[in-house]
C-alpha cells in the first residue's frame, strides 16, 4: 500500500465534516465487518472465559465500529474490529471486581461467605489468574520482577527502584513494557488467523 497524505494519523480517511449517512456505512459494515465474524468469534473464544457473553460483546463490538464508522470509515478494518475488541475486553475486565493474586494461592481453603461467588465464577476467576501466571512467566526476568513487586506486592515505583538499585524512570519504563506484553499475551490477536492486509 502506498502512503497516502490524504489519510489521518489513525489510519481513517477524512470525510466530509458532516457524518457519514447510514447507506455507505451499512455497505462497508456488510462487506467488511461482517466477513470478520468467525475470526472475531475465535478471538473473544480465546480471551474471554464465559462462553454464554460471547453474543453480547460481539453486538457491542458492532455497536461501537458501526457508531465510529458513521463518524469515518476506517481505513483498516481488521485492525480496528480488533482493536475495538480488544479495548471492549479490557475495560469489561477493569469493570470486575479485582482478586488478589496472592488470593489464589489457596482458593480452596479460603472460608466461604454469603456473597462468595458461585463454583462457575471461581473455576473462571482460577482460570483467569492462571493465564496470568503463565503470562507472567514469558515476561524477561527484570520486567516480571518489577511487575511482581508493583502489582503483586503493591511497592511504589521508588521502592522498586530502591530494592533492585534501578533508576525510578527505568522501572517506570520495566513496569510499561511489563503490562503492554502481558496485555498483548492475553488480549492479543490470535497469531494463526489469516490477515485481510498487507
Amino acid at each position: 500500500m502506498t502512503d497516502n497524505p490524504d489519510l489521518s494519523r489513525d489510519g481513517i480517511e477524512p470525510r466530509a465534516a458532516a457524518a457519514m449517512t447510514a447507506a455507505p456505512v451499512d455497505e462497508w459494515f456488510a462487506r467488511e465487518v461482517l466477513r470478520l465474524e468467525s475470526a472475531l468469534v475465535q478471538y473473544l473464544h480465546r480471551n474471554w472465559r464465559n462462553p454464554s457473553d460471547i453474543a453480547d460483546l460481539k453486538q457491542d463490538i458492532y455497536v461501537q465500529v458501526y457508531e465510529a464508522a458513521l463518524r469515518e470509515i476506517p481505513v483498516h478494518t481488521r485492525q480496528f474490529v480488533f482493536t475495538t475488541a480488544r479495548n471492549l475486553l479490557i475495560n469489561r475486565v477493569r469493570r470486575e471486581q479485582v482478586v488478589s493474586i496472592e488470593a489464589v494461592a489457596d482458593l480452596d481453603g479460603l472460608e466461604t461467605a454469603e456473597d462468595t461467588p458461585g463454583p462457575d465464577r471461581t473455576v473462571v476467576a482460577r482460570d483467569e489468574l492462571r493465564q496470568l501466571q503463565l503470562a507472567m512467566e514469558r515476561l524477561p526476568d527484570r520486567q516480571r520482577e518489577v511487575f511482581r513487586m508493583a502489582q503483586i506486592e503493591g511497592l511504589s515505583g521508588r521502592e522498586i527502584a530502591f530494592r533492585l538499585g534501578l533508576a525510578e524512570n527505568t522501572v517506570s519504563q520495566h513496569l510499561t513494557k511489563a503490562t503492554q506484553l502481558i496485555a498483548d499475551i492475553l488480549y492479543g490477536e490470535p497469531k494463526d488467523l489469516r490477515r485481510d492486509e498487507p
